[in-house]
């Protein structure tokens, strides 16, 4: 069999860059693909591959490694002696990973005080699936359309910085953070082992994956391109409490079997420690190119301990002009001819600073030809649906409707006459609209006193004209009562005491 490469084992430090379990994980390989499928090069070309072949020397096998990641989730207890860990995780389900700081003193100094950069990803554990990764992975975009593989629970965070994370990247996340800080992420998988099975067997158990956590550390020129450290873990993602049974399950597999059987397994641990590994190939990945942000209105911000490094100001987002004297730039909606400079103004002024640099040269024309479907994708369900609103000019409809007018001498000469059956000629009002959301009284005397141009405590009371002219109070209730889009006439009439009015309702 092709596979079937013979390579030694090393200790736990090197556990990680093992494919284990070949039945489960290798299943129908044999009849899938023949020998010469693939070159060897390009086979042992492979993350995997690699990680097998840049294993750390046995002298250094029980150096103290400079930082620690530990999964807050039990591994299972059905995993042979020397086989790698594997932990099971629920889809969506907030995970804790702690990042924590295990350098001796003198150790790497040059960080000390500073930031560091680490890169999390969710990749296969399958050497054939690594092989062609990009195509598994567009075929899930095109299932989960506007979906993530990994995100990051900012709000249960601590102590991370300027998260990101690229549309483009469905399964890659990053931050920064303080070393000597308490700094804890918790992650969210999205995608379950069986979507990625052929399913041509009907119960193919599902593929496990790869958590790999990368940090690095600032260059001379502020790039965070130096590698400091990587590790990994193998993991399966069950729907919702299915990994909860699965971990069930297996532990009672384990109480069945003798003494002497349970020698030759692990124990169950109630953490899982990401163990070293080679840095993730993908050059392209590590780099300081800014990335759009998390589905925030911040274009960067701090969680935690972290806030406030002196060691790492945010990139401000670009100057806006001052448009308070240029009304052609005070429109609500983005017009086609908008400039990419007016676009970004556009974009800051309705809360999309997070995405102002990856439409950088985008034209009003360029967003506006942007569907539904295209922003979902490159800005996530949330922020993609409120920007092609925004886009479209949406605006949300008011809960009530009036339309009033306020009465004048020529209107009551022309009441007078009506009643008096004299012929009326035609004559123009203007009502103005007023829109409410609320449905009170007190809003309805804002929007009063805005139309009147006085404050609204110079009204004292609001009637309605009633039955034989009875002047009915304005209550919150009659409000909620009225016909969407009435038309009445404002009476005014000065109080008895101090310089304010009632108004009346016809």
């Amino acid at each position: 069999m092709a596979w079937a490469l013979k390579l030694p084992l090393a200790d736990e430090v090197i556990e990680s860059g093992l494919v284990q379990d070949f039945d489960a994980s290798l299943s129908g390989i044999g009849q899938e693909l023949g020998a010469g499928a693939y070159s060897m090069s390009d086979v042992l070309a492979l993350p995997i591959f690699k990680q097998e072949e840049s294993s750390l020397p046995p002298e250094n096998e029980n150096k103290i490694l400079p930082f620690q990641y530990v999964l807050c989730a039990a591994t299972s207890p059905a995993i042979k002696l020397h086989d790698e860990t594997l932990t099971y995780l629920n889809q969506g389900q907030s995970y804790e990973i702690r990042m924590l700081d295990n350098r001796k003193i003198g150790e790497l100094p040059e960080i000390n005080g500073k930031l560091v950069k680490s890169i999390f990803r969710v990749v296969f554990h399958d050497r054939r699936l690594q092989y062609t990764e990009h195509q598994q992975l567009e075929g899930w975009r095109w299932n989960r359309p506007g979906d993530r593989i990994l995100d990051i629970d900012i709000p249960m965070s601590v102590g991370i910085i300027d998260p990101r994370a690229n549309p483009t990247q469905l399964n890659t996340v990053e931050f920064l953070w303080d070393p000597s800080k308490r700094t804890s992420v918790f992650i969210q998988v999205h995608c379950i082992s069986t979507e990625f099975t052929m399913r041509k067997h009907g119960g193919e158990k599902g593929v496990p994956f790869r958590v790999q956590i990368d940090t690095f550390k600032e260059n001379e020129n502020g790039e965070y391109t130096e590698h400091l450290h990587s590790a990994s873990c193998q993991i399966k993602v069950f729907k919702p409490k299915g990994a909860d049974r699965k971990q069930k399950t297996d532990r009672e597999k384990m109480e069945k079997r003798t003494p002497h059987e349970k020698e030759k397994y692990q124990p169950s641990y109630e953490t899982t420690i990401l163990t070293e590994c080679s840095p993730w190939p993908e050059i392209t990945y590590v780099n300081n190119t800014p990335s759009p942000g998390f589905n925030s209105s911040h274009s960067s911000f701090s969680i935690g301990e972290g806030n406030g490094s002196p060691n790492h100001q945010p990139e401000p987002p670009p100057p806006i002009a001052d448009v308070s004297h240029t009304p052609e730039l005070m429109l609500v909606n983005l017009l086609p001819t908008s400039t990419p400079q007016e676009a970004q103004q556009w974009l800051h002024r309705n809360r999309f600073s997070t995405f102002s640099r990856l439409f950088r040269n985008f034209s009003g024309a360029d967003l506006l030809k942007l569907t539904r479907e295209d922003v979902i994708q490159i800005c996530g369900p949330a922020d993609g649906i409120r920007l092609f609103n925004a886009l479209k000019g949406r605006m949300v409809r008011p809960r009530l409707t009036i339309y009033v007018c306020q009465e004048s001498q020529q209107l009551r000469d022309l009441q007078q006459k009506h009643e008096d059956g004299d012929a009326v000629t035609s004559t123009f009002f203007v009502y103005h609209a007023i829109y409410l959301e609320e449905l009170t009284a007190l809003e309805l005397t804002e929007k009063l006193a805005q139309l009147f141009s006085i404050s609204s405590q110079q009204i004292s009371q609001i009637y309605k004209q009633g039955p034989t002219g009875i002047h009915v109070l304005i209550s919150d209730e009659m409000i909620q009562n009225f016909q969407d889009e009435s038309c009445f006439v404002l009476d005014t009439m000065k109080a008895e005491t101090g310089d304010s009015y009632h108004i009346i309702l016809k």
